[in-house]
């Protein structure tokens, strides 16, 4: 009797250990997909409100060179860019998976994409968010986004 009242406890207490696991994983997805939504709406305020204020974001790319670059931007120049996007560009990032890590108050993002400008595909790549948990809110507090147009799934898929 005891050993099956241990057992019970235990798997009552498994079951909500994983449950919340799934919540705060959902929560740090959420961020991401509202970032995205942002994005995709030409919205830098809803953008603005995942990002933390003192966020760093870096691009790489191997579209220039056999050697790449990394370039940095402030939080306020990608917030401008957003809100000042041509109404009639269509930008689309297809997040092709999401691999989410959390340890406390900190969470790492890494979602391969594909990018499409006005419905033509434009280059693949991935993501890597860095969030932090402040005052029971999770904010993007590092991005690095890596560009590039070889090895992407949309161009072998054309084939």
């Amino acid at each position: 009797m005891q050993k099956s009242i241990l057992f019970v406890i235990v798997l009552v207490i498994s079951f909500s250990l994983n449950a919340q696991e799934n919540k705060v994983k959902s929560d740090i997805k959420l961020v991401v997909d509202t970032f995205f939504k942002g994005l995709h709406k030409g919205d830098s305020t809803l953008m603005a409100s995942t990002l933390h204020k003192n966020i760093k974001i870096q691009t790489t790319s191997s579209m220039r060179g056999p050697n790449g670059f990394l370039q940095t931007d402030s939080r306020k120049k990608l917030l401008t860019a957003i809100a000042n996007k041509n109404p009639e560009h269509v930008y689309l990032e297809k997040l092709l998976s999401y691999d989410i890590k959390v340890d406390g108050n900190i969470a790492s993002v890494w979602t391969p994409y594909e990018f499409y400008f006005n419905s033509t595909f434009s280059h693949c790549g991935a993501n890597s968010f860095q969030l932090f948990k402040e005052n029971e809110q999770w904010k993007i507090i590092y991005l690095v986004d890596m560009r590039r147009r070889d090895n992407c799934n949309a161009l072998v898929d054309k084939k």
